[in-house]
């Protein structure tokens, strides 16, 4: 299996998430942010995505990241590669705590494990899910190069799909 990667941007460090993450990734999950991801989910809920998170390393080879601040730690969210069998095909996700957006933290953290799942494992394309709501992270899925993709399947019907091609 593929070992979490830590990664580095120019602001960011992209790390395993450890057990001192949980209490502000289940505040996030356990608010209204969390509505356009199924939420907001009970402490069971949250910690059963904390725990799907960080075993997706192990079990497939892709899990979520904490996304921290690289000069001073600060855990601002998360980035994922979800795949498996509660997803159709891979998903690159991202959530941003609150007080974190607009910064383009999402975008530079979201393009930097694209890159590495394009160069390190073999997914053909990625897709983002996107409640249909939620217009900041559809912004972050064009900034990408994402595009729409009305056909794709997707866990929740509702969200709209956009997908990240391969480099050629």
């Amino acid at each position: 299996m593929t070992a979490a990667p830590i990664l580095t941007t120019a602001r960011l460090t992209l790390r395993p998430f450890t057990l001192a993450d949980y209490p502000a990734f289940a505040a996030c999950l356990q608010s209204p942010r969390a509505r356009g991801m199924g939420g907001p989910f009970d402490s069971f809920g949250a910690w059963s995505l904390f725990c799907h998170d960080v075993a997706g390393w192990a079990l497939y080879g892709h899990g979520g990241l904490a996304i921290t601040h690289s000069a001073d730690g600060v855990v601002m969210g998360e980035i994922v590669l979800n795949a498996g069998p509660l997803f159709p095909e891979p998903e690159l996700g991202w959530t941003l705590y609150d007080g974190f957006e607009g910064q383009g933290y999402a975008t530079e953290a979201a393009a930097a494990l694209r890159d590495w799942a394009f160069a390190q494992l073999s997914y053909p394309s990625l897709v983002s899910y996107c409640d249909a709501d939620n217009l900041a992270s559809q912004a972050v899925a064009l900034r990408l190069g994402a595009v729409p993709d009305a056909d794709a399947p997707r866990p929740d019907p509702s969200d709209l799909v956009f997908r990240h091609r391969r480099p050629a």
